[in-house]
């Protein structure tokens, strides 16, 4: 296992149960991958909350305590993270301050893995990659030089890099509206450059987290037509329109991208606060030129442009590529090799940790299978193949490298529960071969 983030801690503890030896290896000193603030393994800032709900995040076999706030802050998640470690003995089996540098098949089940520091490498059965996807920045070529200073959003850590300053932030998904209204507080002045115009959503309907109003009308026996009627009114009647607050309007349906969940933009645009742009054109010196020829002085850019799908240590051919993109069934598992697996390489469109909680369940009972239940795993192995590329992800979403690999969350959630329910009759390894030798004695 590579990595001991939200993704990898969960595979490592359903792996665990059924009786698969393993272990992690993490490059930092805790677990928590991304949550883990501070460490260079982490993007997210000292104000970071999670934009989906303890509840739509919690691991479905761990909820979070009542105590923790509706929409956790990093330090909670991080503190989630490291009991549930502790509640499933996971520590012991996770080797930390160990960079992996490179991994290659040797043959069916056996991989040759390169540890930093180690002259030779270690050889394993089978290979789960948990590295996360947001740790590579992805930015932007702007032409033109720029007088003040320019960072991306993974190198904002603290309010006070904002004070007295001119910001411009680019970029208007769920992070750069959060930045914006960082600088809408704490900044000399604040601005953002948004693309297209976006829908937004608030955390909250009628003091419910609107993440688990929306799980509630989805399990409504209702047509899908209807309910989608049924959030917009709600949303629309929370919150608004952007336009409304001085938003661009938007240029596609409610659904069509991953939603922007947040209340406090369209508040602060709306009071002035934050000004609103187009994209950018170019760089002049200390001003920025957008592409309706406006320009404006700015001491600090902000490129809240997203993050690279990047996997330094293996070579991208192993993983089915597509346009240089993985291609896995439910993004997951190699369609064609059963000693590889991706955990976590998904974007919902609510919490990610309890999906990945599912794959880890079909990863395990897979790998169990293949020793304890023979027709289960042939049963998988042609459906993974046969449908290798297949994915229940809404066609209606834009086509654009935000939504790469863009997944709705009740609809995945679904798929994977029928996938384990029709696995629920592997045994663990352990018990499997206990048995086997009592039956033979």
């Amino acid at each position: 296992m590579i990595g001991a983030g939200p993704s990898g801690l969960t595979v490592l503890k359903n792996l665990l149960e059924y009786g698969v030896q393993c272990h992690a290896l993490e490059r930092e000193e805790e677990v928590g991958g991304n949550w883990n603030f501070g460490k260079p393994s982490s993007s997210v800032y000292q104000s970071t909350h999670l934009i989906s709900s303890k509840r739509m995040t919690a691991y479905e076999e761990f909820p979070m305590p009542g105590a923790f706030s509706s929409y956790p802050s990093h330090y909670e998640a991080q503190q989630y993270l490291c009991s549930y470690a502790r509640k499933f003995d996971l520590y012991s089996h996770i080797q930390f301050r160990t960079a992996v540098n490179h991994i290659a098949r040797l043959a069916q089940n056996q991989w040759e893995v390169h540890v930093e520091g180690e002259s030779a490498p270690r050889i394993y059965a089978g290979v789960i990659i948990a590295n996360g996807h947001h740790w590579d920045p992805l930015a932007p070529e702007i032409d033109g030089s720029f007088h003040g200073e320019v960072i991306h959003s993974r190198q904002f850590k603290f309010s006070e890099q904002l004070r007295d300053k001119r910001v411009l932030v680019i970029g208007a998904g769920n992070t750069g509206c959060d930045i914006a209204v960082e600088a809408a507080i704490h900044a000399r002045s604040a601005a953002i450059s948004m693309r297209r115009g976006y829908h937004f959503v608030p955390k909250f309907i009628r003091g419910k987290p609107s993440d688990v109003v929306g799980d509630r009308l989805r399990s409504w026996p209702l047509p899908q037509s209807l309910k989608r009627w049924v959030i917009r009114q709600s949303i629309g009647f929370a919150l608004g329109r952007p336009e409304k607050y001085g938003l661009p309007r938007p240029d596609h349906e409610i659904f069509d991208t991953h939603p922007i969940i947040n209340s406090q933009l369209p508040y602060y645009v709306g009071h002035g606060r934050v000004q609103v742009f187009p994209d950018v054109q170019r760089f002049e010196g200390d001003q920025v030129v957008f592409a309706d020829d406006r320009r404006e002085e700015f001491d600090l850019v902000i490129l809240a442009t997203g993050y690279k799908l990047s996997f330094p240590f293996i070579d991208l051919a192993e993983l089915n590529p597509q346009n240089g993109m993985p291609r896995l069934f439910l993004h997951a598992f190699h369609p064609d090799r059963d000693d590889l697996f991706v955990a976590g390489m998904i974007q919902p469109n609510s919490g990610q940790w309890p999906l990945t909680e599912l794959q880890a369940k079909i990863i395990a009972r897979f790998i169990a299978a293949q020793r304890t239940n023979p027709e289960v795993a042939a049963w998988f192995r042609a459906l993974k193949h046969s449908s290798g590329l297949g994915l229940p992800q809404r066609r209606e979403y834009l086509d654009s490298p935000r939504h790469r690999l863009e997944v709705d969350y009740y609809q995945y959630r679904e798929t994977l529960r029928k996938l384990v329910a029709r696995m629920d009759g592997v045994q663990p390894i352990e018990k499997a071969e206990s048995g086997k030798r009592k039956a033979e004695s």
